[in-house]
């Protein structure tokens, strides 16, 4: 093995964006990321604060998203919901980019809706990640988003939200880890439902992964490296 537990549970943003969770499902979900020591909650923008209150005093991160699930939030919103779900103790923002402009390729408008959302997170010392919904786009969408993403100095870009037509591909992850530079790491979300799966995106060069069977994954994890516990 090339790898160890904390090497995986450090890839997986728990995802508990599911609209119809309630708030007892919520609160079981946060503390599994807690008891599994995961990357990150990522949570309905609801239940940030008590999801960062949780949290509190680990290393798991508290996360929520941005214009989700389609993107089509004028960019006033998207900033208002930033400085909100900083306020309540998000450490890292998953951003869905105006999917309409993407293919309107109104690329300077995608640019100034991506920065004001940036601007607002790094000023906080915290991180964002742009989600780009590779399903609906074209390959030339899909690397000039790398692109500007790149240029803006963005944290990670994320192949989809997990609520589109279709998640991330073996495929769209080779392609943007080619077109993004090195300092922006690659998410992949929607598909990753196995350990095997996530260890063959991570040969890839991806270093998060939004999931939702997290116990799954890391329960086996802890199989294979015999690691005491579940």
């Amino acid at each position: 093995m090339d790898y160890t537990y904390k090497d995986i549970s450090k890839m997986i943003d728990h995802s508990l964006l599911n609209p119809s969770l309630t708030a007892d499902e919520l609160e079981r979900g946060c503390r599994l990321g807690l008891e599994y020591d995961c990357a990150s909650v990522c949570i309905m923008p609801y239940y940030l604060a008590r999801c960062a209150e949780i949290l509190g005093g680990s290393t798991v991160k508290a996360s929520t998203t941005i214009g989700f699930p389609h993107g089509g939030h004028t960019t006033a919103v998207k900033v208002a919901e930033a400085r909100r779900a900083l306020d309540d103790g998000g450490e890292e923002l998953d951003m869905v980019v105006n999917i309409s402009k993407v293919l309107s390729e109104d690329w300077a408008y995608v640019r100034g809706d991506i920065q004001a959302v940036l601007e607002v997170t790094h000023g906080r010392g915290q991180k964002l990640k742009v989600i780009f919904e590779n399903c609906y786009l074209k390959d030339q969408h899909k690397i000039r988003l790398c692109e500007i993403s790149g240029e803006l100095g963005v944290d990670w870009v994320k192949t989809s939200t997990g609520y589109g037509t279709g998640g991330a591909t073996i495929e769209d992850l080779r392609l943007m880890r080619a077109h993004a530079p090195a300092h922006v790491q690659v998410k992949a979300a929607g598909g990753i439902r196995d350990l095997d799966k996530l260890l063959e995106v991570r040969a890839l060069g991806v270093t998060r992964v939004g999931a939702s069977r997290t116990a799954d994954m890391l329960n086996e994890c802890k199989r294979r490296l015999a690691v005491p516990g579940r």
